[in-house]
């Protein structure tokens, strides 16, 4: 079939001119890859590749803008990119993978400064690194269990009841509860309650919703239901616990 590019045959060529002349000397894929199977692999090494290529000339990643801030951006984003992939293929839940790169590569967008760039590119990286080592790689769930868990994942907004869960995997109430307990080590019902906490606590740190907000969208009955769950849970009320994460500066609006 015709292919019409943007580029062509000539400006590649041209490219290549230019780089030969001026000894530029592009990094190779497998130099490329190598931080990113080690990351991929949870190796510590994988942050001292990091910092190894960043202190070596930018001429090896390539020259992608003539202005060299917004050069240093798109540079970036490749790399959280690739490193949000890496993890991804290391094990790391796609959807948290990438919410942290939209989040990395917002901040990076308003910066005016290479070193504070620099400074997210490393941050990003060790992120995800960590992300990583703190999975458990020997746990490995059924099929029917990982399509349970996430359907629990994608509808915590809403009333989960175990013929929902039994009728997404395909199995009946009885046999899943049996082979959900034996691989999580708890019944169907405390996995909902834990998922729902940690999404309560993480709104409660990084959101200004309120108790019956939150109440609300993580589908309690009340939001004393809510409130008598969460004190058991955590050991605070919603509004201590984020009270505290206020005075540690941690808390919404903090830097």
């Amino acid at each position: 079939m015709g292919c019409h590019h943007l580029i062509d045959e000539k400006a590649l060529s041209y490219q290549e001119y230019l780089e030969r002349e001026s000894d530029v000397r592009h990094h190779t894929y497998e130099e490329e890859r190598y931080q990113f199977d080690l990351l991929q692999a949870g190796d510590p090494r994988a942050m001292e590749e990091f910092d190894r290529r960043s202190r070596r000339s930018e001429s090896d990643t390539g020259t992608v803008s003539d202005d060299p801030l917004r050069n240093k951006k798109y540079l970036t984003v490749c790399c959280i990119a690739s490193a949000c992939r890496a993890a991804i293929q290391g094990g790391l839940d796609a959807k948290r993978a990438y919410r942290a790169s939209d989040l990395y590569i917002r901040k990076m967008d308003v910066m005016e400064n290479i070193e504070e760039i620099e400074a997210l590119s490393r941050d990003a990286f060790c992120f995800y690194l960590c992300e990583v080592q703190k999975l458990d790689k020997k746990r490995t769930f059924s099929r029917p269990v990982a399509q349970c868990l996430d359907y629990i994942y994608n509808h915590l907004h809403q009333p989960i009841t175990l013929q929902e869960l039994a009728d997404a995997c395909g199995l009946s109430q009885g046999y899943l509860s049996t082979v959900f307990k034996e691989e999580l080590g708890l019944p169907v019902s405390a996995y909902i309650m834990a998922k729902r906490m940690e999404a309560a606590r993480n709104m409660l740190r990084y959101s200004e919703y309120s108790s019956a907000d939150i109440s609300a969208i993580l589908a309690f009955s009340s939001q004393s239901h809510f409130i008598r769950a969460f004190k058991k849970y955590v050991g605070q009320t919603p509004k201590a616990y984020r009270e505290s994460y206020r005075l540690s500066g941690e808390g919404p609006g903090m830097a």
